[in-house]
């Protein structure tokens, strides 16, 4: 009795989290991605440029070089890497509902977000020279997105395991930050509004949410936990 508390209220909690997620990609959808806080995020683009060249970021020389390392953790072949990683592990441990879980969350994140950049369609940032190459639609940030996705799929695999809460505020807290590194670096290296970064980590979070809620009901009504 206490476990199927425990599991609804946990169901709710998801719930609740998802519905935010989804309700703050909806509403940056409607007023970001068409441009209603331009200005502001123009602003936000300058101010992290030097003055004199806005072509150089600001900060100590070492930063652009930490900025594009950041960002590359969220690139599709390190998140792939990632994934890979995780599900020879799962699969090693026969934990085929976990491994299904992050299978389906990738791909369908992945085929989500180029439905997302296509429908918005949103231009790259121009007030500022590129610190890296881009070619895609700027709305959701694709690494924001994508790196929201797989990070907390795992976080959250990881986290039906902790034993602890202190361990389960760990695995979110790291989870959050890393996610939080890269989204930030895009918006310094020029490529993305923060806008769009904010999009992606808010569609990326509303999906995993939409896939661990989902995996759980069909792991409740087989009666099974992997």
């Amino acid at each position: 009795m206490k476990r199927n508390r425990a599991q609804l209220r946990g169901a709710s909690r998801v719930g609740w989290a998802m519905g935010i997620a989804g309700g703050l990609f909806a509403g940056l959808g409607g007023w970001g991605a068409t441009g209603v806080f331009l200005n502001w995020e123009n602003r936000v683009l300058l101010s992290l440029r030097d003055p004199v060249d806005a072509a150089q970021g600001i900060g100590p020389w070492w930063l652009p070089g930490l900025m594009r390392d950041l960002t590359a953790l969220g690139s599709t072949v390190v998140l792939t890497l990632i994934t890979v990683a995780a599900l020879g592990v799962l699969a090693q441990r026969r934990a085929w509902g976990a491994a299904g879980l992050l299978f389906v969350s990738s791909i369908g994140g992945t085929g989500l977000l180029s439905l997302l950049k296509s429908w918005f369609a949103r231009p790259r940032p121009t007030v500022v020279p590129p610190l890296a190459t881009e070619i895609s639609a700027s709305f959701p940030s694709g690494h924001a997105m994508m790196s929201t996705v797989i990070i907390l799929t795992i976080g959250l695999l990881l986290n039906s395991h902790a034993a602890q809460r202190r361990q389960q505020i760990y695995l979110f807290g790291f989870a959050a930050m890393t996610v939080g590194l890269i989204g930030v670096s895009r918006v310094y290296l020029g490529v993305h509004y923060p806008t769009d970064v904010a999009a992606g980590w808010a569609a990326g979070t509303a999906w995993a949410l939409l896939c661990w809620r989902v995996s759980g009901r069909l792991r409740r009504s087989r009666g099974t936990n992997d």
